[in-house]
């Protein structure tokens, strides 16, 4: 939808992604558009160099959301908000929105 605008498809991914999840991983990306891992490493470091989002670490895992300290941070969300807005119900659902739970809880187990 937006791929000509951003540059290419990945980024336009991972930009909905985040507005939708507030977070994510390179892994997670692979696994949820089954494509290639390094496309998505790729664009999140061209991203990351942009200022456009921050990474850091939880454990092992390098974790990714949008820079607070981005000027343009409030724009970008409100543009992608309007964008997100007008995927279809089938395209949110399959690809952006977060996760349920799809097993029940361990039968005693905290909540």
């Amino acid at each position: 939808m937006l791929e000509y605008l951003f540059g290419n498809p990945v980024i336009e991914k991972i930009l909905f992604f985040l507005e939708a999840n507030q977070k994510c991983y390179p892994s997670e990306l692979k696994s949820t558009f089954q494509s290639p891992l390094y496309s998505f490493q790729r664009a999140l470091a061209r991203l990351e160099k942009g200022g456009v989002i921050v990474s850091h670490k939880e454990g092992k895992t390098l974790i990714y959301q949008f820079n607070p300290r981005y000027p343009f941070l409030n724009e970008l969300k409100v543009f992608l908000q309007k964008a997100y807005s007008y995927f279809p119900d089938e395209i949110r659902e399959k690809y952006y929105e977060p996760a349920t739970r799809k097993r029940p809880r361990r039968q005693g187990k905290p909540l």
